[in-house]
């Protein structure tokens, strides 16, 4: 989503929104609203995007030989 041409519009991820519960913003522009919510004044900030966490790697298919010098 970081570097998509299209983000989704979404007031957790506007400028003008500041999280103040979890599933309520405070915006600037039109006061408390849903975090799901959008309008035409959408400013997207990457730096309030919460990346999901990554897959946990499977090593049951490598044994003691493959980790040793």
């Amino acid at each position: 989503m970081l570097f998509r041409k299209k983000t989704p519009c979404s007031c957790s991820y506007c400028a003008n929104g500041t999280k103040i519960d979890d599933d309520l913003i405070l915006c600037t522009k039109r006061g408390v609203v849903c975090e799901k919510e959008k309008c035409r004044k959408f400013k997207y900030d990457p730096c309030k995007r919460i990346p999901s966490k990554p897959k946990a790697l499977d090593f049951s298919k490598y044994d003691e030989h493959d980790f040793s010098l």
